[in-house]
């Protein structure tokens, strides 16, 4: 999926579709622009007409040139799309099936397969078609899809029994059933997705567009009176000078961007490994105010870490982490590990502790809850495990547990942590305090959500108990204890009634229910068909807290759009400045500075004609000037509504307001010069 963003190859083919895309029955989907190829028709019709003006030859080849930058810009943005799509076409297979049918196997091209179909797959065979796991587990290569190049496990009767056609098998055996017919799988959907060209306009950007049309209805009205003002005051104006001043009033800029702001949206998610269904998806995104998020593996690590190692009375500190380092030596859980890492990093000598000699390990198993070591010829004898487990094994040797290590480990308990008792022999060193380690960072990006308006809530299946305790250490708004499908399909449901808009992430079966009802549903690609069919994105990293990465890129999109439209509406008020002096030059002396409209020529621009053509001229260039902006998102930043209003008046619209009167003064003294 990772490839380099634009190519010689996009942009030939972008200049290409930009004529192509000169068709009425295309233009007219963007009212703003076909209004403009309408000004450009007429003007060089009256060049036609009227016999050759370089002036207006002039006036018209700009206001083509402005039709095409407008259409190259949504070209390039297509492109891109496009270009991805062809690479997804590259990598699919069209592999051979191993068809089974009353236990018989029979090979037949993989586009004969239908829904309900049973098939074979060993390894180094390519999974023919989209289909859930009904028997075996295998390693999977799913690099063609993800750009992963690491194996993946699939298996039966789980959540992650999901597979995709074009996939490989890399080892064992797997009994598939497909799910979808030819034409409909993932990877179809994916290339028919990622081509721009097929994307729908969200509600925000029809409410736009239909803005933009209103602004140009208004415009227009304004342009047509001004020729019978112009016929009263005695003052001759042509069809193309006042086609000019039309087509420099009417929002053109942000008209020209629209569409590629919303494709290049969809292909930024793609560049993070998220295909989304559909552009509504997106930008809901960036309207979210409520999270629903998980909290193992995205709030916290997936697995219960060592955060303390609690001594007991009169027992040295170094000699309590010594201990639990010996007992956890033969013990290859991530829990074990961690206390491995978390002794080490405190004493780095006890690293020198794997090459003690005369030692046998005593695995963990699920009878003796406990691991541990031997030494000295099993005359030492170290153990680390659950608390009920090393209290029976110190007491057989006429040991008892302290009472300072029952309160610790019930304090422990009550936290929501889990606690390892460690012993040598009958006598008890200390307790290992287990906990859910929350991320580096992550209460940070929740304090940003806030800023931004964005509620938290976390989804966890703890106690209400251990769920406080890590909603309080991570910072989020709040959270579900306990939490089944139901709840958090009845949780959704109550937000949206107040108003809210609601993001989910899942990989279940369980999970479907939630995020068909979520505004944006996030299914995992690692998960069940039914959770990848219910949601409205799909992430192909299987990363859960890459829902933040998704609401950031939905911001940005409404960011970009709303920027970009800050600057295009204030350009006017410049290019105004320009035209209307020049539009009304007989009515004032202009070399002189005494006609009663000479307070209007604040640019001192060289000509009349130079005056409408810099205009004209810098309304067609500022297109291409601002299409890398709109491909690129302007910079995202966690603000809140009035802080991002304040900003896009500052920078976007005095930038808008200032930049027209610098460009158009600069073109005119080219113009003049020449």
């Amino acid at each position: 999926m990772k490839q380099k963003i634009l190519t010689k190859e996009i942009y030939m083919q972008a200049i290409g579709d930009s004529f192509k895309k000169m068709n009425p029955k295309t233009l007219i989907k963007n009212p703003v622009i076909f209004i403009t190829g309408l000004g450009a028709l007429i003007t060089t019709f009256t060049l036609v007409a009227h016999g050759f003006n370089w002036f207006e030859f002039q006036i018209s080849i700009w206001l083509w040139f402005t039709v095409l930058f407008a259409n190259f810009s949504e070209a390039i943005a297509e492109g891109k799309g496009k270009a991805q799509a062809e690479s997804l076409r590259k990598s699919r297979t069209h592999a051979v099936a191993r068809l089974l049918k009353n236990k018989v196997e029979t090979k037949i091209n993989a586009t004969e397969l239908r829904k309900g179909d049973l098939v074979v797959c060993e390894a180094n065979d390519i999974i023919p078609a989209d289909g859930e796991i009904i028997e075996g587990l295998a390693s999977v290569d799913e690099s063609a899809i993800t750009g992963e190049s690491a194996p993946v496990v699939r298996e039966s009767g789980g959540d992650r029994s999901a597979v995709t056609g074009g996939t490989r098998v890399l080892s064992d055996r797997i009994v598939v059933k497909i799910s979808v017919d030819p034409g409909e799988g993932f990877l179809d959907r994916m290339i028919s997705l990622v081509e721009g060209a097929s994307r729908q306009k969200t509600p925000n950007e029809i409410a736009l567009s239909l803005l933009l049309t209103a602004l140009t209805l208004v415009f227009l009205a304004a342009v047509v009176t001004l020729k019978f003002f112009a016929d009263y005051a005695g003052e001759s104006v042509s069809i193309p000078v006042l086609v000019s001043l039309l087509i420099c009033l009417i929002p053109t800029t942000i008209g020209g961007l629209l569409s590629a702001i919303g494709i290049s949206g969809m292909d930024r998610l793609i560049q993070k490994n998220v295909i989304a269904l559909s552009g509504r998806a997106v930008e809901a995104a960036g309207d979210i105010d409520i999270l629903l998020l998980d909290k193992t593996g995205t709030i916290t690590y997936g697995n219960r870490m060592a955060s303390e190692l609690i001594a007991a009375p009169n027992i040295g500190e170094k000699e309590m982490y010594r201990l639990s380092y010996l007992a956890s030596m033969s013990d290859d859980t991530p829990e074990g590990k961690s206390i491995i890492e978390f002794a080490k990093n405190k004493y780095s000598e006890l690293e020198s502790l794997s090459l003690a000699p005369d030692r046998e390990f005593v695995a963990f198993t699920a009878q003796t809850r406990m691991s541990g070591i031997n030494m000295n010829g099993g005359k030492t004898q170290i153990r680390k495990g659950a608390v009920d487990a090393i209290e029976k094994f110190v007491v057989s040797l006429g040991g008892q547990m302290p009472e300072a290590i029952v309160r610790a480990s019930e304090n422990i308990a009550r936290a929501g942590g889990t606690p390892l008792v460690v012993c040598e022999n009958e006598h008890v060193f200390g307790v290992v305090y287990l906990k859910d380690v929350v991320k580096n960072g992550i209460r940070e990006r929740f304090a940003e959500l806030r800023r931004m308006g964005i509620k938290t809530i976390m989804i966890t299946g703890d106690n209400p108990l251990t769920a406080a305790s890590i909603a309080a250490e991570a910072g989020v708004d709040d959270f579900m204890a306990q939490a089944t499908p139901e709840m958090k399909l009845k949780r959704i449901r109550e937000e949206q009634e107040k108003g809210h808009l609601v993001a989910m992430t899942g990989d279940g079966t369980n999970d479907a229910p939630a995020l068909a009802q979520a505004d944006v549903g996030v299914a995992m690609n690692t998960g069940t068909q039914a959770a990848r069919e219910a949601g409205n994105m799909i992430d192909l990293d299987s990363n859960p807290t890459k829902l933040i990465e998704i609401v950031e890129t939905g911001k940005q999109i409404l960011m970009t759009r709303g920027s970009l439209t800050t600057f295009s509406i204030a350009n006017d008020v410049a290019k105004y400045f320009a035209i209307i002096p020049a539009l009304f030059a007989g009515l004032y002396a202009v070399h002189h500075n005494d006609g009663p409209l000479s307070i209007l020529n604040v640019m001192k621009l060289g000509t009349p004609e130079s005056a409408i053509l810099s205009a004209v001229i810098f309304n067609a260039l500022v297109i291409v000037a601002l299409i890398p902006l709109a491909l690129r998102g302007v910079a995202y930043r966690s603000v809140g509504a009035r802080a991002l209003l304040q900003r896009n008046i500052l920078i976007y619209g005095v930038g808008g307001l200032i930049t027209p009167f610098i460009g158009i003064k600069l073109i005119d003294m080219l113009i003049s010069a020449f």
